[in-house]
């Protein structure tokens, strides 16, 4: 199992300058590569305090000259949002920066609270998005630029700086919803995912990926990605106390930020399955959601964690994992304290299990 360090900058209640966000970010992605964590992922986000990272391509060419081995991946390049040329500039330029460590992961919003202000209608966001990826991971592979669709008409060229390395087996998807999966299995790329439900529902969805892969490319999917909000802590009152408070916070700020129960997606071309999530959501009563949703994250006490991961891997097979440690209310000693724990006690154990797999094989 690889695991990686997701950072969403948040600042939840404008509780520090938005400036300290990107410091303590930045502080924290040091420490993972000190800790011994696989790679970092930071998204891309615009406009609140939910969360704002406005090019994180920039951030991870901060941060690559003060990190060594950690692999510094985007999570991810909103496509609707950029312009499919610059993204296959800055991706290639930044893989060289970082003698190779780059990876690319590329999604297509939610928000229309984002996607307003780019003047970008949402109804466009599956065409343009399944558009710009073909574009992109085109011209990482062969330097090659082209574009002669319904949103992008450009002239060939070249990219300079030239790729030095093929970017196969290190791009993936966000997959959210069936068809993301879908159109990530199409392209031939990973996914990741935001646990957001029992690991018994993610099953269907990620079957019928694996099926689609297979059937495109005539050979097995990579392991799918999860990012999980975490706070570990050997105390396990502790854990349990901070843990909920925190992840319900953030999850409190994903309902507002995303409008989950809103009736807009149901109108929406390319998110109609966000249109009947509305409507369970609404069944279900926001109690009942905050408890689901804190209950599949990885909080708890070191053995606490490993038991919900080494179910989750017994339920869906080998996976990644993404671990988000700054969120909501934590303050920065309790992020790097999480942080330090979770290294020494639980990612000795997960990485024994990646052992195992490799010699199963």
């Amino acid at each position: 199992m690889r695991v990686g360090l997701q950072m969403v900058f948040q600042n939840y209640m404008k509780r520090v300058p938005d400036s300290q966000v990107f410091q303590e970010e930045a502080e924290n992605a040091v420490l993972a590569d000190e800790l011994g964590f696989d790679e970092l992922w930071p998204v891309e986000h615009h406009f609140a305090d939910y969360a704002f990272c406005p090019d994180n391509m920039q951030f991870l060419s901060y941060v690559a000259p003060q990190t060594k081995q950690i692999q510094l991946g985007t999570g991810a390049v909103i496509l609707p949002w950029n312009d499919p040329y610059r993204v296959v500039e800055k991706m290639i330029m930044l893989d060289i920066m970082c003698n190779g460590r780059a990876l690319f992961g590329m999604g297509r919003g939610l928000s229309k609270d984002e996607y307003g202000p780019m003047g970008i209608p949402m109804d466009e966001a599956r065409e343009r998005f399944d558009e710009a990826a073909e574009i992109i991971l085109r011209g990482l592979e062969t330097g090659k630029l082209s574009a002669d669709g319904k949103f992008w008409k450009r002239a060939a060229t070249d990219v300079r700086p030239a790729p030095t390395k093929s970017f196969k087996g290190r791009a993936l998807s966000v997959a959210m919803s069936p068809d993301s999966a879908l159109q990530a299995a199409k392209l031939g790329v990973g996914v990741m995912m935001f646990t957001q439900k029992p690991v018994e529902a993610l099953l269907p969805d990620l079957d019928r990926y694996r099926d689609a892969f297979k059937e495109h490319h005539g050979h097995a999917s990579p392991p799918p990605r999860f990012a999980d909000f975490v706070f570990c802590s050997e105390d396990a009152d502790e854990a349990e106390e901070k843990g909920f408070e925190n992840i319900a916070a953030y999850y409190s700020q994903v309902m507002q930020h995303y409008d989950l129960m809103g009736e807009h997606f149901a109108k929406m071309k390319g998110y109609e399955s966000y249109g009947q999530a509305a409507e369970m959501l609404k069944d279900i009563g926001l109690e009942d959601q905050v408890r689901s949703y804190v209950d599949q994250q990885a909080y708890g006490t070191p053995d606490q964690i490993i038991a919900k991961l080494e179910h989750r891997r017994k339920v869906l097979g080998p996976f990644s994992l993404n671990c988000c440690f700054r969120f909501s209310n934590l303050e920065k000693k309790d992020v790097q304290s999480s942080m330090r724990l979770f290294a020494e006690k639980v990612l000795p154990v997960v990485r024994e299990w990646e052992a195992d797999t490799a010699s199963a094989a």
